[in-house]
């Protein structure tokens, strides 16, 4: 099965997570941040990803915490639930419309971290959320997840649907970069023997 709880408790964040990679997109998420609530929910059912997430944290001084330990803890659950990699397709790419934005996205686990950012968000807001907290999420989850991630905005002038589009872009992404190759089953997905 591949699928883990993880549990993470810092003076800022008190975080417990569930992620099952081969679900049906079910979720129950409350972070204390109803925007993030939304994405991660889309996240779950465009990744078909089951995804528990609850968090409490200092959102009395602002966003931050939650958004980034929250990106740290769902990296993890991505390691965790791949291991060696074995069988994986280890790449996936989607190319997502949201309206008038249009998000690409590119992944591939190969165990080295990064994180192509390319978003023009036009607001500072989206509501009460800092669309600066974008880029950490996605930074905290590649740290941990052990992954080259490229999400670029190849159009779009609303906040709302570019952070939209990329994250239900960035699942289906996800989806097909862990999805088991039967072909491969048995196989690392590397020349290297290893990612």
């Amino acid at each position: 099965m591949r699928n883990t709880e993880i549990k993470r408790k810092t003076a800022e964040t008190d975080i417990t997570l569930r992620l099952e990679l081969d679900g049906g997109g079910k979720s129950n998420i409350d972070t204390g941040c109803g925007f993030l609530d939304h994405m991660l929910t889309l996240f779950a059912s465009h990744g078909r990803f089951d995804l528990d997430v609850e968090c409490n944290g200092d959102t009395e001084v602002d966003y931050h915490h939650t958004v980034e330990d929250i990106g740290i803890v769902l990296g993890k659950a991505f390691a965790d639930c791949l291991g060696d990699k074995k069988g994986i397709k280890r790449y996936g790419d989607t190319v997502l419309p949201m309206d008038e934005a249009l998000i690409m996205t590119a992944v591939d686990f190969s165990g080295r971290d990064y994180l192509g950012y390319f978003l023009d968000i036009p607001t500072e807001k989206v509501g009460d959320f800092d669309t600066e907290l974008v880029e950490e999420f996605w930074l905290g989850f590649v740290r941990q997840a052990g992954c080259a991630l490229h999400i670029r905005q190849l159009s779009g002038r609303n906040s709302h649907h570019i952070i939209e589009g990329t994250f239900k872009s960035a699942a289906r992404s996800l989806r097909e970069a862990v999805s088991i190759d039967e072909r491969y089953r048995n196989e690392i997905p590397s020349t290297k023997g290893m990612l």
